[in-house]
């Protein structure tokens, strides 16, 4: 079993620390590395009364409206590792490991209370509102990873970002605790980071630790003491120094920077785990600015380019970072699960694979090839400042096209 959480990076920098009245928020998901992410939009929708919905593992009552958000997941599951709402609120999640073991019976898997938080809530708050009362309601529990040898489970963290505030919201089974941000950076990783500073907590937190005989009481409540394995819970100080290095001023380009990092270990590549997937989103305080979120949708960032997309109605829809269906005959959807494995490569992945391999083998053609997808982000990232700058209200026609626009783009550089 591989006990050790996945270990993927999550970032958030407000003003002062971050430029222009800009919150920018990022992650790097690490996962197995043969994992596919794919980058999924699903618009707003009314639904009936008594509708459900069928997430990963279980089946749970639907709302009768959801926003539009787009998401990059691992295209076995349903729900998310990160992605953004037409609102402008950001989650990612992150495995943890608590003194409590993780449920294998199926429940909500971390991924899925990503996707659901966007797609009930329309403020940071209100997206943490709904993960904690599905966490309640319905419990998490299930196998994070499409392995038919053996069940790999962990408990959740999450990083929930808006245009005002952000929530660490770290949990444990259903018990949970929350720290609310306004200023600085905030950096959160496979460990737990919250100490005593706790905002908002299961009503029943301390009581339910106090009868574990975890906590006496006589301490300050230190939610990360009392629920880590031994030392497990340094926060995650690479993370957080590689973003403080940027000063005052990290932007998007900073944040993209910092998620290349190998060094630092930002940026995963082991035996066992590669970043699969990374966003980077930049979301202006001021609400007549649109957000801006910039997703990869291929693996490791430092091979990667960056693209934009924007909310606006009616976005095309961008089936070259999307894996193929399989319907109900996915092996992930049948029992017993993942007997085998489907070929879950889009479009972009293949032919990443090959600019990767050019990457490793031939470094001259590797290197101006990077060059030229450098080159290319800059100029995705220099319009998106431009936007983000001007007086005048976005035509939405501008954008609707931007995410496909820059997928086909890239295509076209690798063939």
């Amino acid at each position: 079993r591989m006990a050790a959480a996945p270990p993927s990076y999550c970032f958030v920098a407000f003003p002062p620390c971050s430029k222009d009245g800009l919150v920018v928020f990022g992650k790097n998901s690490a996962r197995p590395r043969d994992e596919v992410q794919e980058v999924v939009y699903f618009a707003a929708a009314d639904h009936a009364p008594g509708s459900k919905v069928e997430c990963t593992y279980i089946e749970i009552e639907q709302v009768p409206k959801t926003h539009a958000v787009v998401l990059s997941r691992p295209s076995w599951l349903w729900g998310a590792e990160m992605g953004a709402n037409e609102h402008g609120v950001c989650v990612a999640n992150e495995a943890v490991v608590t003194r409590e073991p993780a449920s294998e019976s199926e429940a909500l898997l971390g991924m899925d209370l990503v996707r659901l938080g966007l797609e009930r809530g329309a403020t940071a708050k209100e997206a943490l509102d709904v993960i904690v009362a599905l966490l309640e309601e319905h419990g998490q529990g299930g196998n994070y990873y499409e392995d038919g040898s053996s069940c790999h489970t962990f408990q959740s963290a999450f990083l929930i970002v808006d245009r005002n505030e952000a929530w660490v919201l770290e949990t444990s089974g259903k018990y949970w605790a929350a720290e609310k941000i306004t200023e600085g950076v905030k950096c959160i990783c496979n460990q737990l980071s919250l100490t005593t500073k706790i905002d908002a907590e299961h009503p029943e937190l301390r009581n339910y630790v106090r009868s574990q005989g975890w906590w006496s009481g006589d301490s300050d409540f230190n939610f990360s003491e009392v629920f880590s394995l031994a030392d497990d819970h340094l926060a995650c100080s690479s993370g957080r120094e590689s973003l403080e290095k940027q000063g005052g001023d990290v932007s998007a380009q900073a944040m993209i920077d910092v998620l290349r990092d190998k060094d630092s270990g930002v940026c995963v590549d082991s035996e066992s785990f590669l970043t699969t997937a990374s966003i980077v989103s930049v979301l202006p305080q001021d609400s007549s600015f649109p957000c801006v979120h910039y997703f990869t949708g291929t693996p490791d960032p430092s091979r990667s380019i960056f693209k934009p997309f924007i909310f606006v109605d009616d976005v095309k829809s961008v089936p070259k970072v999307q894996s193929p269906s399989f319907g109900n005959d996915d092996p992930a959807k049948k029992i017993p699960r993942f007997q085998e494995k489907p070929d879950r490569r889009h479009e972009l992945y293949k032919a990443h694979e090959w600019a990767r391999s050019l990457l490793e083998n031939d470094q001259d053609k590797g290197q101006k090839l990077m060059r030229i997808m450098l080159d290319l982000e800059k100029q995705g990232l220099e319009a998106m400042e431009d936007i983000l700058t001007r007086t005048e209200i976005l035509d939405p026609a501008e954008v609707v096209d931007l995410f496909y626009d820059c997928v086909d783009t890239e295509l076209k550089f690798f063939k």
